[in-house]
């Protein structure tokens, strides 16, 4: 029989996306949620299917994940959904493993800290599998997804944000980058995606007369790490990064293919077609 795979959920819908794709394939799922990101709604997915069994946790237990996972069989684990990089400056405790790992990280970046993590982890038995597992459907495809391609000014700008994108990820600083007229206006950092994209529309907006011969469009390019590791942070968007962009004043959004999971797809399709923003995935090249 088949062990229950665990699940370490964040914030937002990813996690609900995977227990469900999950519990599909007929895997128990073993749910960590974390007390300062996972939605509550998850107690009521698991009042409503055996199969599912939800133990809270904070965010600094590492001890107590491994211990709940042992106890409950679990010895394949997957990450599904955000935790906000900030937390790791917050007031939150660590137990003496997780205080033990962040003492000998080099740089407290996503990759070096969940890679430790999972490290841990498969010390114990536990082997942390690609928080894509289950939702390869999800995976963007190369094409333009919405009825609006691209114009020429919007590609120049796409071309050039793909630059400052890859060189972002490859400091393992954030995924997104938005440009206009071939400017870079802002960057993701610790604040995330939305947040990197309401700022840029903010500056935009404070420029003076928008009579100006400046093009105030914003184009908004997220790209995958260069060596983007499937276990963890990988780019997602959805219908809230659609709306993000529409309050910003952003007409487009270029997005990676294969390496990139897109949810809801005809939802965000439809609301980027209402807005008039144009949505391409493209190969890396």
């Amino acid at each position: 029989m088949t062990s229950a795979l665990g699940l370490i959920a964040g914030n937002g819908r990813f996690p609900f996306l995977l227990l469900d794709a999950a519990r599909a394939h007929g895997r128990e799922v073993v749910v960590a949620a974390i007390k300062e990101e996972t939605d509550p709604e998850i107690n009521a997915r698991a009042a409503a299917d055996p199969g599912i069994r939800v133990h809270w946790l904070s965010l600094g237990e590492l001890s107590r994940l491994i211990d709940t996972f042992r106890r409950e069989g679990v010895t394949e684990a997957v990450m599904a959904g955000q935790v906000k990089h900030k937390q790791i400056f917050s007031s939150i405790r660590p137990d003496w493993r997780l205080a033990k790992l962040l003492l000998n990280l080099r740089t407290r970046n996503t990759d070096m800290l969940l890679g430790a993590v999972a490290k841990v982890l498969a010390d114990e038995g536990i082997e942390l599998i690609p928080s894509t597992a289950y939702l390869e459907p999800l995976l963007a495809q190369p094409g333009v997804l919405t009825a609006r391609a691209p114009s020429e000014q919007e590609q120049r700008d796409i071309d050039y944000g793909r630059h400052v994108a890859s060189a972002l990820a490859a400091f393992d600083l954030g995924q997104t980058v938005v440009i206009a007229a071939q400017a870079c206006v802002a960057i993701e950092a610790m604040e995330g995606t939305d947040a990197a994209i309401e700022r840029a529309g903010v500056l935009m907006r404070s420029l003076g007369d928008p009579s100006s011969t400046l093009d105030r469009s914003l184009t908004v390019v997220k790209a995958a790490k260069p060596r983007q590791d499937m276990r963890f942070d990988v780019p997602v968007v959805g219908v809230a990064t659609i709306r993000t962009m529409r309050a910003a004043g952003a007409t487009c959004l270029a997005l990676e293919a294969h390496r990139t999971l897109i949810f809801d797809r005809d939802a965000v399709r439809a609301e980027a077609d209402a807005a008039g923003i144009a949505v391409v995935v493209s190969e890396r090249g």
